[in-house]
């Protein structure tokens, strides 16, 4: 685990952010201003507010890849483990540069430290079957 890389604290900000745009709403470039400006650690600026603003333009797109892959409807998910889908799902589809195995772990590390108790099961679940559905090439190269 190495949480302290500046991409790995971005994800968590990105999820912190997603987390306070679902609960409270709000202005999305505030929000991405109060993130940025977080003095905690130093980030990746451009991936964060890449990543942020476009999982929220894909929003229902994400939904409609998210849904059958977990055996609730998304807006039953808790705001964390929804956010964290969120990443993972915006970078299986998006992010051909990172290494699916990279996206489901970074989820994973984010799960564990914010998500509900034993929530990663379902985020492992479900990015695993995207995994198989928009990395199906990759998954197969690397077997």
């Amino acid at each position: 685990m190495s949480p302290t890389t500046p991409k790995h604290r971005s994800r968590e900000r990105i999820v912190q952010a997603l987390y306070q745009y679902m609960l409270s709403g709000g202005e999305v470039l505030k929000i991405e201003q109060q993130f940025l400006n977080q003095k905690k650690g130093k980030i990746s600026k451009a991936f964060f507010s890449d990543l942020f603003i476009n999982i929220l333009k894909n929003r229902n797109e994400l939904d409609e890849l998210i849904t059958p892959t977990i055996s609730r409807n998304t807006d039953e998910l808790g705001a964390v483990e929804h956010a964290i889908l969120y990443l993972g799902t915006y970078e299986l589809k998006n992010s051909f540069e990172v290494p699916y195995k990279v996206v489901i772990n970074e989820a994973l590390e984010i799960a564990k430290t914010y998500g509900a108790e034993g929530a990663y099961k379902l985020i492992n679940a479900s990015l695993d079957k995207l995994a198989h559905a928009l990395r199906e090439v990759e998954i197969k190269e690397r077997k």
